[in-house]
């Protein structure tokens, strides 16, 4: 069975009425035979998940990592500078292996609701995460636009807290489609179909 751990802060980590982390929860039961690892922490930008990269990440020697940071990073209150942040994208990349990285870049926000977010400073993040993808050819959605050309992104948006950034279950429900999807087009590029099935052979 091959191991996917989701990175991230509080988007990756968060249970949504959920007994387990809800990202995780619907990759499981989309993807039965792969082992879903949540390594969310609520509140964590890049430069805080660095100190737990090792551990929650490397150590484990996954085959397939998901990484989801920005929205802390962007916020006026924990701002991580905008070239800082790429250094720190770019090196999980290259530490997990761009053949391995699944970059997705920061979800939109509700405005209205957010003090700390815009969507003008969220959209520089997440296309310094589309930048690090094509430097390191590693595989990238770019959920900020997935999301924002919704006509009605912003009833996408509306979570338990209701804050306009951490969004619902329908949201969710699109994100680990997309993520199922880019795993799918991992499986049938040759050296990852291949690890694939000798992973399954072995039980």
């Amino acid at each position: 069975m091959l191991e996917v751990i989701c990175f991230g802060d509080s988007i990756t980590a968060r249970k949504e009425g959920y007994p387990s982390p809800i990202l995780t929860h619907k990759m499981s039961s989309k993807m039965p035979n792969y082992k879903f690892i949540n390594a969310g922490v609520s509140g964590n930008t890049t430069e805080q998940a660095m100190f737990r990269f090792n551990r929650d990440v490397l150590s484990k020697r996954p085959d397939v990592v998901t990484v989801l940071f920005g929205a802390n990073d962007s916020a006026t209150d924990k701002l991580v500078d905008i070239d800082t942040f790429k250094r720190n994208i770019s090196l999980f990349t290259k530490q997990i292996g761009p053949e391995k990285t699944i970059l997705i870049s920061p979800a939109p926000v509700d405005e209205s609701l957010q003090r700390n977010r815009t969507n003008e400073r969220l959209k520089q993040y997440a296309q310094v995460v589309q930048e690090v993808a094509e430097e390191t050819n590693s595989y990238f959605i770019d959920f900020f636009q997935i999301v924002y050309s919704k006509p009605n992104y912003k009833e996408l948006l509306v979570g338990e807290k209701n804050d306009g950034l951490h969004f619902g279950e329908a949201c969710y429900e699109l994100l680990s489609d997309v993520i199922v999807e880019k795993i799918e087009d991992m499986e049938i590029e040759d050296g990852f179909f291949k690890k694939l099935v000798d992973r399954l052979m072995r039980g």
